[in-house]
């Protein structure tokens, strides 16, 4: 990753304040700085270089043309995750997390494959042909609804490259799928959250908005480095070959 994290934005963001003191997780100890007014203060230190080894990965992870899905169903998280996924063209989940997502993916795609077809059907006319207005607009309902819950995954490769998590303590689910199909979790971690779940911790602040904001923008630039190799790299392979 080119681009360098800088410890000032991190502060600006409010990303070093953790929950109160009673609320930590003992394995954050060593992402906690000091106590303040009853509350953890996380070590900007630690965020710095765990959040570099993290984008460093995800840029890799996209270079080698893998897809990064990003979790995000927490209020303060579902507009900004939603964002940087379609601006990076990444599968998302910001509705609620559906249990099978990852583990029982052939389910999942059924569903998904059965919303692709309604919307391929209502968009050359054939439920309109077929069915009455107030049909037409019920099938049209449900893939406004099926769009709610599947619309991020439409796109989704069967063996993700890694998962973004914004609040583990939030999306529980999704941190026990992506373990158990052995995918990589990058996450940003609370001082209340168990970041031995997680194979890229980040440690910071994730009720913040602008903590959340920045910090996935730093994802999505990592997201777009990692495509822009994989461009380069067809791009030379496309190339036609010059005479010597």
């Amino acid at each position: 990753m080119t681009t360098n994290v800088d410890i000032k934005d991190l502060l600006a963001a409010g990303a070093h304040f953790g929950h109160k003191t009673s609320r930590w997780h003992p394995k954050m100890a060593p992402y906690i700085h000091s106590k303040r007014n009853g509350t953890h203060i996380i070590d900007l230190t630690k965020t710095v270089t765990n959040l570099e080894t993290a984008l460093n990965f995800i840029s890799d992870t996209t270079a080698a043309g893998k897809q990064v899905l990003m979790v995000g169903t927490k209020r303060q998280a579902q507009d900004i995750i939603k964002k940087i996924a379609i601006d990076t063209g990444m599968p998302y989940v910001t509705e609620r997390w559906l249990g099978g997502m990852l583990t029982n993916f052939n389910t999942i795609g059924g569903r998904v494959k059965h919303l692709k077809s309604l919307e391929e059907r209502m968009a050359n006319g054939e439920l309109a042909n077929k069915y009455n207005k107030l049909e037409v607009q019920r099938f049209q309902e449900e893939i406004d609804e099926l769009n709610r819950l599947y619309g991020g995954i439409k796109d989704i490769a069967s063996k993700l490259g890694a998962v973004f998590i914004v609040d583990i303590t939030h999306d529980t689910n999704a941190v026990r799928e992506a373990n158990k199909m052995g995918t990589p979790i990058v996450a940003i971690t609370d001082s209340n959250a168990d970041p031995s779940q997680v194979k890229y911790p980040i440690p910071a602040n994730d009720d913040a908005i602008k903590t959340i904001q920045l910090i996935a923008d730093y994802v999505a630039a990592a997201v777009a480095e990692g495509r822009a190799k994989t461009k380069k790299v067809e791009d030379k392979t496309d190339a036609p070959a010059t005479e010597k």
